[in-house]
């Protein structure tokens, strides 16, 4: 690399590196903001929360780096434009394409981050975060047995426990349903116990009494019982669920046959586009880098700024956002459409050359033009 362009890079480095820590602290705030008022409000811990948060962040950064690397070309730019430096790189018969190569540098060392986020990182916060989530969702403790309160753990169930002895018995147990419409159930307990259950933990109601009301009749049914087992898997979330795609290393998706797609209940068109999706979605930051240095070549220096062309660039990387969404679906029905996932890329890699003539070839035709 020439020193020009190690001098484009550092700048692009220096500024990418402030724009991620701004963007990733404003989106996870924002995210654990949430995800406090949800697990505080349950009874969590705050190192449970801290950890669940940490999770999260692989995601966050997935989506900020290729913002970044926008923002960070589109001020590169507007800096080099504004400090004529720019000029002074045409003067020396510096190409606008040649110009773009420290920037297309620049995308590929964000788009090896996203890569490595891609691939490793997020399947395994994904599948660590859904293992946690299930855990604190089983974890009765602290969302189904508190002494003394009238819960809500589900809406038309209320609870009421008097107390727990340190074994873990429950003593006078009184449990409100109201699920179904039409239909009120109320049981009381002298004791019970929680077992875990094929679906989930079972309450155990002891010498107790179930109290059935219909609305629709106006009848009381009274029902005495010795032992009587009540399913709370659904008031704490299901005990367990099919793998997502997205927790899958790479490896596995590569090397997924119709047997494992069977065992684990996905299809083979969502794995293939998920594989394609990981390859494709890191070529993205070097097309949003391109788009956001070359963007600003589109006008001359005004001392409005360059409003304009980010602008274009924006609308640019938003129509090249709804064309992969559109294209996602074909894909996700057909498993030999898979390589759409990389059409975003394509279209955005055609943005860019398009620019880059827009810009050039009227300088071509002053060329041509006899004195």
């Amino acid at each position: 690399m020439s020193r020009v362009d190690r001098y484009l890079l550092a700048q692009l480095l220096a500024v990418f590196a402030f724009f991620s820590l701004v963007l990733v602290s404003v989106y996870w705030v924002n995210r654990a903001a949430r995800l406090f008022d949800a697990l505080i409000g349950d009874g969590q811990s705050f190192w449970v929360f801290l950890e669940l948060s940490a999770l999260t962040l692989p995601n966050v950064i997935r989506v900020v780096l290729p913002l970044s690397a926008f923002a960070a070309a589109v001020y590169v730019a507007i800096r080099l434009t504004r400090d004529n430096e720019m000029v002074v790189l045409q003067g020396t018969g510096m190409s606008y394409l040649r110009m773009l190569r420290p920037v297309a540098v620049f995308g590929v060392i964000v788009a090896l981050m996203l890569a490595l986020l891609m691939h490793v990182l997020m399947p395994l916060s994904r599948a660590q975060l859904t293992e946690r989530q299930v855990q604190i969702a089983e974890n009765i403790t602290t969302r189904f047995l508190r002494a003394g309160e009238f819960l809500e753990p589900a809406d038309g169930i209320l609870v009421f426990i008097r107390s727990i002895t340190p074994e873990g018995k429950l003593k006078d147990v009184f449990l409100s349903d109201a699920r179904t419409d039409g239909t009120r159930v109320e049981y009381n307990a002298t004791s019970a116990l929680l077992v875990p259950g094929p679906q989930g933990p079972v309450l155990v109601m002891l010498d107790g009494v179930a109290l059935v009301y219909s609305t629709g009749t106006n009848r009381l049914t009274t029902i005495a019982f010795d032992d009587l087992s009540y399913d709370v898997g659904a008031l704490i979330g299901p005990a367990g669920r099919g793998p997502d795609v997205r927790e899958l290393p790479t490896r596995q998706l590569r090397e997924a046959d119709d047997a494992m797609l069977e065992q684990m209940g996905l299809n083979l068109a969502e794995v293939r586009f998920e594989l394609m999706s990981r390859h494709a979605q890191p070529l993205l930051a070097i097309v949003t880098s391109l788009i956001g240095f070359a963007a600003v070549f589109l006008g001359q220096f005004s001392r409005l700024g360059a409003w304009r062309q980010v602008l274009a660039a924006i609308v640019a990387l938003a129509l090249i956002q709804l064309v992969g969404n559109a294209s996602a679906g074909p894909a996700l029905r057909d498993a030999t459409r898979a390589g759409l996932a990389f059409v975003p890329v394509g279209l955005g890699l055609g943005v860019v050359a398009a620019m880059v003539l827009w810009v050039s070839w009227p300088r071509r035709l002053r060329k041509r033009v006899p004195a």
